[in-house]
């Protein structure tokens, strides 16, 4: 099944509760993806909170172009009640 992303929160340090198009809400702690020159700025809480859903792309991105694979992010994620 390919995964969706219909909204994000960030919530507690580097942590996002994801909406899924199956109507799951996920929560996912992104800092085992902080890898790479490419993903430096999310390191800083304020640019991390810039987060916002690419509806067309179906996956959180942030300025300069940085996103991550919602397929991946399902993975990673654990069942959360809003």
């Amino acid at each position: 099944m390919m995964h969706e992303i219909r909204s994000t929160q960030p919530v507690e340090p580097f942590h996002l509760v994801l909406e899924f198009n199956s109507g799951e809400y996920r929560i996912v702690d992104i800092r085992p993806f902080l890898k790479g020159p490419v993903f430096e700025p999310l390191k800083n809480e304020r640019f991390f909170k810039q987060v916002k859903v690419d509806r067309d792309a179906g996956t959180v991105v942030w300025p300069g172009d940085i996103d991550l694979d919602p397929d991946v992010l399902y993975e990673h994620s654990k069942p959360y009640l809003p």
